[in-house]
C-alpha cells in the first residue's frame, strides 16, 4: 500500500486552491442555514450493466421541519440525469431488477413502508408488497425472482397476524406499564417493546412473506445502524447469509454478531457460519461466481473498535482465511470486482476516508482514492468506480474514478449552485509531536475571508467516539465551516485513540481516556499557536460531543485555564452512575476494565465528577431527552454543578433528540446557542 505521509516540518493544503482572502461579490459567509439546506445523496446503486447508477437524494424541508428522500438516476458518461420519483412521501433503498429494467424501492406512499417497482424507461410505480407491517432493508436475489426485506415482529410470534394482535391488544390497554425481565430495557433513542427486527422473503411479484429467522431472539440487521450491507443472497438465490447477535441475556455486553446461512424457503433454521469467532463479523458478500464468501471480522470479544479484518472463505464448505493480515487499516463495506479478482473497501486513514483495492488472492493492497471522505465504492463498466465523496469545503456527490486511480470526475453536482453563493474557510492538516513524541495529526479551517493581519478566536472542536476521527470531511452535525463562517478559527486533533492511523494508535486510548488524549490537545494546541500566530491564545473556546463532551468536563477539572468558554453536548458527568445507565455495556466494561464493581478504579481514575472542585470556566450544557447512550442525568448532573458552584452556564434541552441532533429546526438552534455562547464569551 501506498501511504502519502506528511511531514511534521510543513503543511499539506488540500482544500481548495480559491483564496479567502477576498470576498466574492453576490457571495455570504457558510452559515448553518446553508448546512442544513444543502442537498444530500447516498446509497448510489450501479445497474446490472455498469452504465447507470439509481440513488437517493435528500433535501431539506424547513418550513415542514423534516428532510424528504426521493430517487434520481444518473448515467455513468454523464449523459443523462433524471429525477424519477416526485412523491411527497418518502421513496428510498432502491435496488435493480436482475434485468435492468426495473427498480423496487421502499416508500410510505401508500400510508406504511412498502416495496414499490418502477419501470426505469417509463411508466408509473406499482406497488408490490401489501404487508402488514412496515418493510424495510430491500435486497434483490440475483435471478431477479425474491426480495429479502425486514420487519418488526415479536420473535415468538408463529405469524404476523399474531403481532398484529399483540400491538392492538396493547393499543386496547388502558395500564401503560412495560415490564423486562432481561436488557436492553431501552437502546440507543426508544424502549424496548419485545419486537425483533426479522428476515422475510418474498415472491419478486408480490405474495406471501416467508419468515427465515425462525427460532432467533436477534434483531437483523444489527440495531441501531445495521442495514441492507448486512445481508445478502447466494449467488444462485437459494440461500441468505445475514448478521446477528444471537446470545440471550449476553446481549448488551457482547459484540459476538455471527454470520448465519439459511435457504430462501426457511424449510430449516438458520446455520451459524462464525461460531468459532466470539468477536463481530458482518457485511457477507458473495463473489460474482459464487464460489466465495467475503466478510468483515473483529478478532477481539467485547471490543466494537477493533480493527476489521476481510475474510474469504470458498462456499459452502471452505475454511475462512484472512486478507490481507498486514494492512493496519479498518474497512467498511466490501464490493467484488466483476471478474472476481479484486474486493474494494473505504477506510479511515490519516484524516481521510480513503478507498482501496484488494487483490482477493494475494491481499495486495493499492490505494485508489486517498484525499477526501470516500464511502460506497460500487464497480461499474469500462474498469470504474462509483462512490461518494465529499470534504471540509464541498457535500458529497457521486463521483467515478478508473479502477487504476486515474480519471477521476464527478457524476453529480446538486450543490454547484449553493456552494456559488457562500464563502467558505480553507483548510490545511499539519502534524506535532504529541504523547511520547509520537506524530499525531490535526486539522485547521481559518475564518471565512481570512486576514493574516488580525487575530482570530479559536474554536476547538474535539471528536467523539472515542474512537473517530474529525478528519477531511463534510459533517452535518460538526461542520468546522459553521465557525468559520461565524469568524472563528476551527482547529481538530485526531488524539490517540483516533481511527485511521493504525490498531495500536487507536487501541491507546482503552484505559486511558484522561490521559494520552488530554496530552495530545494540549500539545496540538500549543502547536496550532505556534505555528498560527493570527491565532488569539486568549480567546479560545472548546468544544465536544459524547466523548468530546466527556472530554470537556475533563478538561473543567484539569486543563480550564487555556479556555474562556467551554461547551458540552451529550458528555459524560459521572463514570460510575454512566456505567449503570447507558445501554451498551461492552464499551465502558472494555474501555476502563470489567463492570464498574470489579475495577471501580478504572472508571474513578479519569472520572470528571471528581474534579468538579477545580470548576471554573463558564459552560453550555446541551443534552436530548432520548440519548439513552448517555443518558439525560449525566447532562442534568453537569449543569447542577456549574450552577451550584456559581460557575457561568446554560443549559439546552431537546425533549425530542437523542444523541444527536437531526431536525433541522433544531440543528439552527443549537448552531445558534452555541455560537452565541461562544461570541458572547470570545468575541471582543
Amino acid at each position: 500500500m501506498r501511504r502519502s505521509v506528511l511531514a511534521s516540518v510543513c503543511l499539506s493544503i488540500i482544500g481548495s486552491a480559491l483564496l479567502m482572502a477576498e470576498s466574492s461579490p453576490g457571495t455570504r459567509p457558510f452559515t448553518v442555514h446553508d448546512m442544513v439546506a444543502m442537498q444530500r445523496v447516498s446509497d448510489p446503486q450501479v445497474s446490472p450493466d455498469g452504465r447507470r447508477i439509481a440513488f437517493v437524494l435528500r433535501s431539506t424541508d424547513l418550513e415542514g421541519d423534516r428532510g424528504r428522500t426521493d430517487l434520481w438516476l444518473t448515467s455513468l458518461d454523464g449523459s443523462l440525469e433524471r429525477r424519477l420519483t416526485t412523491h411527497p412521501a418518502a421513496d428510498f433503498n432502491p435496488r435493480w431488477s436482475a434485468d435492468g429494467k426495473d427498480l423496487f424501492f421502499l416508500s410510505t406512499r401508500s400510508g406504511s413502508s412498502q416495496v414499490w417497482r418502477l419501470p426505469i424507461d417509463g411508466g408509473e410505480a406499482v406497488q408490490v408488497s401489501r404487508l402488514p407491517l412496515d418493510a424495510g432493508n430491500l435486497i434483490v436475489s440475483p435471478d431477479g425472482t425474491r426480495l429479502a426485506l425486514t420487519m418488526e415482529v415479536f420473535a415468538d410470534c408463529g405469524d404476523l397476524d399474531c403481532t398484529l394482535e399483540r400491538l392492538q391488544e396493547r393499543r386496547r390497554r388502558k395500564s401503560s406499564g412495560q415490564a423486562y425481565d432481561q436488557l436492553f430495557v431501552r437502546h440507543w433513542d426508544a424502549w424496548k417493546d419485545g419486537r425483533r427486527s426479522h428476515i422475510y422473503v418474498i415472491p419478486s411479484s408480490g405474495g406471501k412473506a416467508v419468515a427465515v429467522m425462525k427460532g432467533m431472539d436477534a434483531d437483523a440487521p444489527s440495531k441501531p445502524f445495521g442495514g441492507p450491507e448486512e445481508m445478502t443472497f447466494s449467488a444462485d438465490g437459494r440461500s441468505l447469509v445475514f448478521a446477528a447477535r444471537d446470545v440471550g441475556r449476553q446481549e448488551p455486553w457482547s459484540t459476538d454478531f455471527d454470520l448465519f446461512e439459511v435457504p430462501v424457503d426457511g424449510s430449516r433454521p438458520p446455520r451459524n457460519l462464525t461460531d468459532s469467532n466470539p468477536a463481530w463479523d458482518t457485511a457477507p458478500s458473495f463473489s460474482p461466481d459464487g464460489k466465495r464468501l467475503a466478510y468483515l471480522a473483529m478478532k477481539r470479544a467485547g471490543f466494537e473498535a477493533d480493527r476489521f479484518s476481510i475474510m474469504i472463505r470458498d462456499w459452502p464448505q471452505g475454511e475462512a482465511r484472512e486478507l490481507a493480515p498486514a494492512w493496519d487499516r479498518s474497512p467498511s463495506g466490501l464490493a467484488w470486482s466483476p471478474d472476481g479478482r479484486t474486493l474494494f473497501a473505504s477506510a479511515s486513514n490519516l484524516g481521510q476516508r480513503s478507498i482501496f483495492a484488494i487483490d482477493a488472492a494475494t491481499g495486495a493492497v493499492r490505494t485508489v482514492v486517498e484525499k477526501g471522505y470516500n464511502a460506497a465504492p460500487s464497480p461499474a463498466a469500462g474498469g470504474s468506480l462509483v462512490f461518494s465523496r465529499d470534504d471540509l469545503r464541498s457535500p458529497a456527490e457521486l463521483h467515478v474514478i478508473s479502477n487504476d486511480g486515474s480519471g477521476l470526475r464527478a457524476l453529480t453536482s446538486f450543490n454547484r449552485e449553493s456552494l456559488s453563493g457562500i464563502r467558505m474557510g480553507d483548510f490545511e492538516q499539519f502534524t506535532f509531536a504529541g504523547w511520547k513524541g509520537q506524530k499525531v495529526y490535526a486539522y485547521v479551517v481559518r475564518p471565512v475571508d481570512f486576514d493574516s493581519s488580525r487575530e482570530y478566536p479559536v474554536a476547538f472542536l474535539i471528536h467523539g467516539g472515542p474512537q473517530g476521527s474529525f478528519g477531511n470531511h463534510f459533517h452535518y452535525r460538526w461542520n468546522p465551516q459553521a465557525y468559520a463562517g461565524a469568524g472563528y478559527a476551527a482547529l481538530m486533533i485526531d488524539f490517540h485513540g483516533s481511527t485511521g492511523y493504525g490498531q495500536d494508535f487507536t487501541d491507546s486510548i482503552s484505559g486511558d481516556w484522561g490521559g494520552k488524549p488530554l496530552e495530545d490537545l494540549q500539545k496540538g494546541l500549543e502547536a496550532a499557536l505556534k505555528r498560527y500566530p493570527w491565532m488569539d491564545d486568549k480567546r479560545i473556546g472548546a468544544l465536544g460531543a459524547s466523548y468530546g463532551g466527556y472530554m470537556v468536563n475533563w478538561i473543567a477539572g484539569n486543563w480550564s485555564d487555556a479556555f474562556q468558554c467551554l461547551v458540552n453536548h451529550d458528555g459524560i458527568f459521572d463514570m460510575r452512575m454512566m456505567y449503570y445507565a447507558t445501554e451498551e455495556l461492552w464499551f465502558p466494561e472494555w474501555e476502563h476494565g470489567g463492570p464498574y464493581w470489579k475495577n471501580p478504579e478504572g472508571f474513578e481514575k479519569h472520572n470528571p465528577a471528581n474534579h468538579v472542585d477545580e470548576w471554573k470556566t463558564p459552560m453550555l450544557v446541551i443534552h436530548g431527552q432520548d440519548d439513552h447512550r448517555v443518558p439525560l442525568e449525566q447532562g442534568l448532573a453537569t449543569f447542577t454543578a456549574l450552577q451550584r458552584k456559581g460557575v457561568p452556564s446554560r443549559f439546552l434541552y431537546f425533549p425530542d433528540e437523542n444523541h444527536w441532533v437531526l431536525r433541522p429546526s433544531n440543528s439552527i438552534q443549537w448552531h445558534h446557542e452555541v455560537l452565541g455562547w461562544l461570541d458572547r464569551w470570545l468575541k471582543r
